[in-house]
């Protein structure tokens, strides 16, 4: 049985972008349902738009094996989860002026396009994180940046403050799925500045505490290692940047350094508003990871133009038949 979403999606998607997007998600949905297993990459602010209301059911039902994001992504999901109820949403974004943007500062909040988060849910997520990567530098011992994460939802107290049902949050999923995530250049987020800063001031020990960019691509290619052997591996792209390109850069660190004989990813799809410039990789076509060794020539690749905030939602319905 099929589900209002996929009927609508089938009656009206039949040409440009819009088949381009029914194609991509009839193909995500056959490579799963077939045994293969999907890599998730999240650019942009995905988490500030809540993409975890599917995405995280997209985990529960097994249509998502491994997530690599941006750390931005990683915090606000939880931001969002302890503080949903002071975000401010601001319609007329567009026309805000530069002394609208002041107020807002100070005010206590920091704008994303048109969602603006409160400071106070990062300063209490900065009080939290301090004490785990104090204890970890103490220790001299170290986690990877979402093992903090896992660790803060783990705590009893903090339940009584979820401003929006927990099965919305993606991370509180992939949690429950025990799968695991890269976030490289966790050092560019609110927390990772933070944890930098308290490094610096002498309260967290040594940066060691925080696992490395280098580590975490290793632990992405002994998961891919394991993975492959079971079954083909795809690659489903939101945005750019170096959410996606540092992890699909596992199979050709593999192949082409290690000598390896892995299998290249078998499925690709992006959704992006870039478009194809000189030298960009966001708006990189499909065909051009061929290059370096990430994909092959016979397997299915999507690209389409888009807002991920409507396409995203529309192809995870897909996949999970709604």
């Amino acid at each position: 049985m099929t589900g209002a979403i996929t009927e609508f999606m089938e009656r009206h998607y039949r040409h440009f972008n819009a088949r381009e997007t029914l194609a991509a998600a009839r193909s995500y949905r056959d490579f799963v349902q077939d045994g293969g297993k999907m890599l998730v990459s999240l650019a942009g602010a995905m988490s500030t738009a809540e993409l975890g209301v599917s995405l995280a059911e997209m985990i529960r039902h097994d249509k998502v094996h491994a997530i690599s994001c941006t750390a931005a992504n990683l915090e606000e999901d939880l931001f969002n989860l302890f503080a949903h109820n002071e975000y401010k949403v601001i319609e007329d974004w567009r026309a805000l002026s530069a002394a609208d943007e002041v107020q807002l500062q100070s005010d206590g909040f920091n704008r994303v396009t048109d969602t603006c988060i409160p400071e106070t849910v990062m300063r209490h997520m900065e009080q939290r994180l301090t004490e785990f990567w104090r204890r970890e530098s103490d220790a001299g011992t170290s986690k990877f940046p979402y093992e903090y994460f896992y660790e803060i939802l783990d705590q009893e107290d903090l339940k009584q403050h979820y401003q929006v049902p927990i099965e919305n949050s993606w991370v509180f999923a992939a949690k429950e799925k025990g799968l695991p995530i890269v976030s490289p250049g966790a050092e560019d987020s609110t927390l990772g500045n933070m944890f930098t800063a308290r490094v610096m001031d002498g309260t967290v020990g040594s940066h060691s505490a925080l696992r490395s960019g280098t580590e975490q691509l290793h632990m992405l290619a002994d998961w891919y290692r394991a993975q492959s052997q079971d079954g083909p591996i795809g690659f489903f792209q939101i945005g750019g940047g170096i959410a996606g390109d540092f992890a699909i850069c596992t199979v050709p660190m593999l192949i082409q350094d290690l000598q390896e004989d892995i299998p290249l990813w078998a499925y690709f799809a992006q959704i992006s508003d870039a478009v194809t410039s000189y030298g960009g990789y966001s708006g990189a076509v499909p065909n051009e990871k061929i290059t370096w060794t990430k994909l092959d020539q016979h397997g299915p690749k999507f690209m389409i133009q888009s807002d991920a905030t409507i396409v995203a939602p529309l192809i995870f319905g897909y996949v999970l038949g709604w």
